[in-house]
């Protein structure tokens, strides 16, 4: 049975845009500032959007972004944190009292409390538990916290409204009332037995096409999609996008209701995700920004520079060794750029459908056998067009009088398309099996060994046919 959304919250605090964002109105914010003004900054900063006052706070320093956070109510103060970026959040809570902190987050939800906790150091994070004085917030922190970052129970909240199936309807909704009152969005109602174990979901409509019902079991959805604490974050993911969720309730074991998790984090996630693939991808081994200093972002880019230099020298091995090969044929080495690049892009091309199939789930790895067996039908079509349009190529246009060049860069084109079809797609797959993500297949390392087996494959081929053709050349 499929979730239905049942109502959306709407956040009480009206809030205003920011006027439009210049270095002018910058520069007047820091002259604020700086000149100490509490009343003006006071009015600057009030009613404004908190992922507007973030924006402002980017673009000053930490003093003067701490200067102004001091301004703000605390639950002003603490969405601020959140829509902060990792960085700048780090920088403004080491300037902060761990009283102060544990004050904003008593005005944030459970995930997003844990979230900012887990950036602190770990004495810190004592400290600032110790100082929440909403017990069952800090009970409900630690609990949180003992889960893994990349699971349900790691990315779930504790904030929902939950009703017992023997309820009556007067009584659940007094109770749903009680509960509203502390949170800002309400997504669904979830419905539990007296062991706490989650029964069903609870409609809105039904509230007013049974208002004297029974008990709420009675007229409650049931079977409701839900995942259990230890589930992985990309399993979640799919999902919320297969039902078309805005929340999900989250279970243990034995099936007790133990907290939610909304669409809206998932999609951080999922961003998350996608930006560490696309850099994976791209040749970079940990996650960076662009603010990020030069060190950091060195350490990150330069284990695979290095990796494509020593492919690069593993190339020019290759080559020097088919050197008396290019004495005779000069021709030969105008295609080594063709034979490379053919086989990266393919190889990539393969790999990258690969990973997408993975990601989305429209790929099991128990199929792995059938997805290789259609890539290699793919390989064959595309190296056969390939390799007869540069065959055809080289009839008209080389002047290659035994044909060897023609030959051994069609045969050899046609060997490298094939291989870094397969190649592409067995390596991901591979890598799938074994835990490991498998994104780093669509970057460099398809790239630098589809080229080293092709330039093995085009050298091996051209010495073949030179060797057979010998009598044919004149």
């Amino acid at each position: 049975m499929i979730c239905t959304p049942l109502t959306g919250g709407v956040s009480e605090k009206t809030t205003r845009t920011m006027k439009e964002y210049t270095d002018e109105y910058l520069q007047q914010v820091k002259d604020i500032v700086a000149a100490n003004d509490v009343e003006r900054a006071r009015e600057l900063l009030e009613g404004l959007h908190p992922a507007d006052i973030a924006e402002l706070f980017h673009d000053l320093d930490t003093e003067e972004s701490e200067f102004l956070n001091k301004l703000l109510d605390e639950e002003t103060a603490a969405e601020v944190l959140m829509e902060l970026d990792e960085d700048d959040r780090k920088e403004l809570l080491a300037q902060m009292p761990n009283e102060d902190i544990a004050k904003q987050l008593e005005h944030l939800d459970s995930d997003d409390a844990v979230d900012l906790i887990q950036e602190l150091d770990e004495e810190d994070r004592d400290d600032v538990i110790s100082h929440i004085d909403d017990m069952e917030q800090a009970g409900d922190i630690i609990d949180l916290l003992k889960y893994d970052d990349d699971t349900a129970g790691g990315l779930m909240g504790t904030e929902m409204i939950v009703v017992n199936e023997n309820w009556s309807m007067p009584e659940c909704m007094k109770q749903m009332r009680m509960q509203a009152e502390e949170m800002d969005e309400i997504y669904y109602v979830y419905v539990v037995d007296d062991e706490n174990r989650l029964k069903g979901v609870f409609p809105l409509k039904k509230m007013i096409t049974h208002p004297s019902v029974s008990k709420i079991k009675h007229v409650m959805v049931t079977d409701p999609i839900a995942v259990k604490a230890d589930t992985p974050i990309e399993e979640v993911a799919l999902d919320f996008e297969k039902y078309n969720l805005v929340a999900m309730p989250v279970i243990d074991s034995i099936g007790r209701l133990v907290g939610r998790i909304t669409v809206d984090d998932i999609m951080d996630q999922v961003r998350e995700q996608s930006e560490r693939d696309y850099q994976l991808a791209s040749g970079i081994s940990t996650d960076v920004e662009t603010n990020d200093n030069l060190l950091t972002q060195t350490k990150a880019r330069l284990p695979w520079l290095l990796i494509g230099m020593i492919g690069g020298l593993a190339n020019s091995v290759i080559l020097g060794n088919f050197e008396s090969g290019f004495a005779t044929n000069p021709a030969m080495a105008l295609f080594i750029p063709l034979i490379g690049g053919t086989g990266g892009n393919v190889g990539i091309q393969s790999s990258a459908i690969v990973v997408q199939g993975l990601a989305n789930g429209s790929l099991d790895i128990k199929h792995a056998a059938k997805q290789i067996g259609k890539e290699l039908g793919v390989g064959l079509i595309n190296a056969t067009i390939i390799s007869f349009l540069v065959f055809l190529y080289n009839c008209f246009f080389l002047d290659d009088p035994g044909r060897v060049t023609t030959i051994a860069v069609s045969v050899s084109l046609f060997s490298v398309v094939i291989f870094a079809s397969i190649f592409g797609t067995f390596v991901p797959l591979t890598l799938e099996k074994l835990k490991i993500d498998p994104a780093l297949a669509t970057g460099p390392f398809i790239s630098i060994t589809n080229d080293i087996i092709g330039m093995v494959i085009y050298t091996t081929v051209s010495t073949m046919l030179m060797h057979v053709l010998q009598g044919v050349v004149v």
